[in-house]
This record gives structure tokens, sequence and C-alpha cells, in this order.
């Protein structure tokens, strides 16, 4: 019996799920707010699929976009945050804390940073998914005219299959990200032979 999409991501799920366990290199408050973040991206990973198997859509490409930004987010913190801003992310949520939150790099500014400060490959595959994706993703998350015409028209199966293996392409992002934050490099190559055994849930080679 051939297996769906959904049932393949799953499948790559169980071998990904042991390096977002692998721990954190120390305590430091940067490691672990990076750290967050990349544990924020992998359960809206599971929540974009959960949603899509559900047939929701706009509401899962609406959640695919909170993954990408908490993946970003997470790379930013580790790479190219300043202390300051490090520092008004780590605090304690307050009405205060969250006053002083609001004026921190949003999704352009956090792109501009890595591109300087960031590893090229990490800079270079965010860069390629923003490039790629979102716009469309802006469109869902804000009621545009590609939520509202496929909401009214239905959804085509090839659409829900490019999201879920988008999704799972962040998904081997923010394992890569884990495995950095852990201090044991050398696994990304572990990482990198789990998405090449499962290139049938993955997004398409460049």
């Amino acid at each position: 019996m051939n297996k769906t999409i959904f049932e393949k991501s799953a499948e790559m799920g169980e071998e990904l799920a042991e390096y977002f366990t692998l721990g954190l290199y120390d305590d430091s408050k940067r490691i672990i707010t990076s750290g967050v973040a990349c544990s924020m991206s992998l359960e809206h990973w599971t929540a974009t699929l959960t949603m899509l198997e559900l047939g929701l859509l706009p509401s899962a490409a609406v959640v695919h976009r909170s993954q990408f930004e908490a993946l970003l987010r997470s790379v930013w913190l580790l790479y190219a945050a300043s202390e300051e801003q490090l520092n008004k992310l780590s605090e304690k949520l307050t009405l205060v804390t969250e006053q002083g939150a609001k004026n921190l790099p949003q999704t352009a500014d956090m792109m501009t940073a890595l591109s300087k400060t960031g590893p090229v490959e990490a800079y270079a595959a965010l860069n390629r998914f923003k490039e790629n994706s979102w716009k469309a993703l802006n469109s869902y998350a804000h009621a545009g005219i590609h939520p509202l015409s496929r909401h009214a028209e239905g959804y085509p199966v090839q659409l829900i299959a490019d999201l879920v293996r988008n999704a799972n392409g962040l998904a081997v992002m923010a394992a890569m990200q884990a495995v950095v934050l852990s201090g044991d490099q050398p696994l990304q190559k572990e990482v990198l032979g789990v998405a090449s055994r499962h290139l049938d849930c993955m997004p398409p080679p460049l």
C-alpha cells in the first residue's frame, strides 16, 4: 500500500526526534533562548502538518509562517542578536518587559543581520525559503487574496503537498540548529542523511 505524504512525514519525524532532544551545549542565556525558539519552531511544524491533514490549509499556512519565524529567531539569537536584544527576549514576561520587546528586529532586519554575521549555509537556506514563500504566507496571515481565493474555490492537492514538503524542509533546518545548540556539530551530517532518505516528502532540490 502506498503511504501518504503525512505517513512519510511522520516516519521522518521519528528519525529527527532524537536531534531535538540532544540537550544544550551550556546554560548561557543566548543558548537557552535560541533553544526555546528552535523548540517552538518544532511545535509549529507538528501543528502545521496536523492542520493540513485535517484540511485546514489557511490556518496551517499561518502556523507555517510562524514555524519559519521561530526558526529564524533562533538562528538570529544565536549569531546576530546584541546583548541588549537578547536580554529583552530572555527576561521574565511582565507588562514592562513586553513593552520593551516591541522594538525588536522583524523578519527583514534579522535576515539582514544574519547575512553579515550568520553561517552562510543557514542564511542561504532561510533566504531561499523567504524568497519563495513569504509573500504567499503573509497573504494567508492577513486574509489576503491567497486564502480568500483558496477558501472559496477549494485546495488543490498539490498545494497541500507543497506545504507539507516546505514544513518538513524547515523542520530539517531546525534539527540542524538543534545540533548546533547541542555543541555536537558533526551530527549535522546525520540530519542531512535523514533528509536524503525521505526526499519524497521534502522540497525539491535546487
